[in-house]
């Protein structure tokens, strides 16, 4: 399947992900993609590893998304939105098409994903970890929609958005499931709430 990396954008299963596509090689992804079931893998670089023949090293672990929403706009770019469908294991890097990197998947660990599961959440520690990040933060938001939010898809949305540096990003995909997911949410949001460095910071 077709890999789009971009380090500091997280996908997750059940999450919505807006994308600004405009290089030639990933509208070229993007067009292949509706013409071949609507999917493709989001996936970060991983820092500090070893450049390949086709681009920067990877994390081998991504999210499958599926093409929720297309447009496109007067200048030629798509405005689309991903939804996270399950995660998956890279098993093996292959040949470039059209200009965009493919992978073979493995989905076999991630199996879970496909179920919604309730996750065993603080509600109170994740509601009191988020107004001090987001104040440290600069992020204005909606607190009564907040308050109404389900704590699976608090977990989903804040871990998306929050402004957290790529490794950060990297071990909430990687959570077992969202009960870890939240535990490790919480914590990172403590810290930028107190102005930790990155190296501070759980790997």
């Amino acid at each position: 399947m077709a890999v789009f990396p971009l380090s500091g954008a997280l996908l997750l299963p059940e999450g919505r992900l807006p994308l600004n596509i405009f290089e030639p090689r990933y509208l070229a992804m993007v067009e292949d993609s509706m013409a071949t079931g609507r999917m493709f893998g989001m996936i970060q670089a991983e820092p500090g590893a070893p450049r390949g023949a086709s681009g920067p090293g990877l994390y081998t672990i991504g999210c499958l998304g599926r093409l929720s929403s297309f447009s496109e706009t007067d200048d030629g770019r798509y405005l689309i939105t991903l939804s996270g469908v399950i995660r998956y294991r890279v098993a093996e890097e292959i040949d470039m098409q059209r200009g965009y990197r493919r992978v073979r998947a493995d989905y076999t660990p991630y199996l879970r994903d496909l179920v919604t599961e309730k996750p065993q959440v603080d509600r109170d520690a994740l509601l009191g970890a988020i107004r001090p990040y987001f104040l440290a933060q600069g992020i204005e938001a909606n607190w009564a929609a907040i308050e109404e939010t389900s704590d699976s898809m608090l977990i989903t949305t804040l871990s998306m958005v929050c402004p957290f540096e790529v490794p950060e990003k990297q071990a909430l995909l990687e959570a077992p499931d969202a009960t870890q997911r939240a535990t490790m949410l919480v914590a990172l949001m403590q810290m930028g709430a107190h102005g930790e460095s990155p190296d501070q910071r759980p790997s």
